[in-house]
């Protein structure tokens, strides 16, 4: 069985307190390279491109804290542990060589935190259509603080459905482009059976809550200025995404990282792992070559 035949292999790790799964592709012994998924998105997602990636990797892919088969704390998310996450499942996997890192959207936005936060851990990093959060103003705050204590009092509940199929018809809906072998097996991926005959989603319902916090792209901005390896921005030529901010945002924004490459897949929307598998792993190894 050759390495792309190869299923990815999954393991459980103690990270500050809860139990993270762990996706691992590729042979023991060949460089790591971490891939970090989007929001309400799953590491399983991610198989075709990193089979591809595994020629020449080990993939590690977590699921992020409340998603997939990762534990969901108590209390809620806060975005920085998703940082301080990833440094802990950094020091346990690869505590001594420097990081390769991958990350879509909301992954793109927490590893490139990540490689402004300790910038001597990181070899090089790809951010796949991601950094897109607009900046949210200040006079805004009071109304999304009074939301958020509204919605504590009623918290969502699990989203369930009747099959793998009403729930890849739902995947369809989102991604009309997708075939419905494509959009099955990302339902698979989003879904689990519950045990009483429905399917429910891999994600804590507590996702969907607004955040009670503003998003001030500033501060990020502080961080991403610390960033000294070489970057890939793979934006998708399709993704609505790249148009929730301005160009003079955008540009601002890429301006931080001071060694970086820009490249497109025009033909891909925001999902670029379900669109474009094979030229999205083409062109993160081209750039780490």
């Amino acid at each position: 069985m050759t390495t792309l035949e190869q299923p990815s292999r999954s393991e459980f790790i103690r990270v500050r307190g809860l139990r993270i799964h762990i996706r691992r592709w590729g042979a023991p012994g060949l460089p790591l390279l971490f891939l970090g998924h989007g929001w309400l998105d799953v590491s399983a997602t991610f198989d075709p491109v990193a089979r591809l990636l595994a020629r020449r990797f080990q993939v590690l892919a977590p699921d992020w804290r409340g998603f997939g088969h990762s534990q969901w704390p108590q209390d809620g998310y806060w975005f920085p542990d998703y940082v301080a996450d990833f440094d802990a499942i950094a020091d346990h996997y690869s505590p001594d060589q420097p990081l390769t890192l991958v990350g879509h959207s909301m992954g793109a936005q927490i590893l490139s935190l990540y490689a402004g936060l300790r910038p001597d851990r990181v070899k090089q990093l790809v951010c796949l259509d991601g950094l897109f959060l607009p900046d949210m103003p200040a006079p805004g705050a009071p109304r999304r603080l009074l939301r958020w204590m509204e919605e504590v009092k009623a918290p969502a509940r699990d989203k369930t459905y009747e099959s793998f199929e009403v729930l890849a018809s739902r995947v369809q809906a989102q991604h009309p482009q997708l075939s419905a072998d494509k959009a099955l097996f990302i339902a698979h991926c989003w879904g689990q059976e519950d045990g009483r005959g429905r399917i429910r989603l891999l994600a804590d319902p507590k996702h969907r809550m607004n955040s009670p916090q503003n998003y001030r792209s500033a501060e990020s901005e502080a961080v991403w200025k610390q960033v000294t390896c070489p970057t890939l921005f793979l934006d998708a030529g399709l993704s609505h995404f790249g148009k929730s901010i301005g160009s003079q945002e955008r540009a601002q924004r890429l301006a931080c990282f001071q060694n970086r490459r820009e490249e497109l897949i025009p033909d891909a929307g925001h999902m670029l792992h379900f669109d474009a598998p094979e030229e999205t792993a083409r062109r993160i190894g081209d750039f780490l070559t």
